[in-house]
């Protein structure tokens, strides 16, 4: 599962990377639980839940159904 949320990462780490930002992956829980680190703009952007919601964890769950959650860790 590791490399299928990596490989979703790295089609979404483009949009993050024109507005100055990256994401990278932290953890997976045994329950499903992505864990991410935003970095660069989006680490202190006031919309990063925003992105973090609506376009991570959207996109993630949309392709890969045992994903249950994305949290973002500091």
């Amino acid at each position: 599962m590791r490399e299928r949320v990596e490989q979703i990462l790295a089609e979404i780490r483009p949009n993050l990377q024109m507005d100055g930002g990256d994401v990278e992956l932290v953890d997976i829980t045994p329950d499903g639980v992505v864990k991410v680190k935003l970095t660069g703009a989006c680490g202190g952007c006031p919309m990063s839940m925003l992105t973090l919601k609506m376009a991570i964890e959207k996109r993630l769950k949309d392709a890969l159904p045992e994903v249950k959650a994305v949290e973002q860790v500091f």
